[in-house]
């Protein structure tokens, strides 16, 4: 059965140029993941440290700020004052679980309709991060976007598996 095979094993992403649809897969499989698992996960656990490890408040909130910081740079633009406070608040308790999973899915969604725009001529087109406009480029930015946030998913499936068990 198709839908029990991980999303890279599914085939091409519709839309998505060839070069970026590792970036599209990797996104998609974190977002089925996270919608898999936090149904029923408590609104008072979101911000539990177990043994001082990041809550599954913060993963949920950094999954989402981080694609928007990544794919705001792979634009070639800077972050704006709300992608900055969004920063400075991430680990900070807010939100719901449900609140938290819909604003993931709402910025995979995002992520994959700039992808679908991106042009795979622009891949090597440089850009900078942040203040101090650290080198890269479009493809290492969007490659970064989808590492990190598998990256993050992994901590979060940790976090949750050993709250539930409390």
């Amino acid at each position: 059965m198709e839908t029990t095979r991980e999303v890279w094993m599914r085939g091409p992403v519709a839309g998505i140029p060839p070069l970026l649809q590792p970036v599209a897969h990797a996104l998609l499989q974190a977002r089925e993941e996270v919608d898999a698992m936090m149904p029923g996960f408590p609104d008072e656990l979101l911000w539990e440290k177990p043994e001082g490890v990041a809550s599954v408040g913060f993963h949920l909130q950094h999954l989402s700020g981080v694609l928007d910081r990544l794919f705001t740079y792979a634009r070639g633009e800077a972050l704006d004052e709300g992608q900055l406070f969004a920063l400075s608040m991430e680990g900070r308790p807010s939100s719901s679980v449900s609140q938290l999973v819909a604003r993931f899915d709402r910025q995979v969604d995002l992520a994959l309709s700039q992808l679908r725009a991106t042009d795979s001529a622009t891949l090597l087109e440089p850009r900078g991060i942040g203040r101090a406009q650290i080198p890269t480029n479009v493809i290492g930015l969007l490659v970064h976007a989808a590492e990190h946030t598998q990256r993050h998913l992994g901590q979060l499936l940790v976090t949750v598996k050993f709250l539930k068990t409390l």
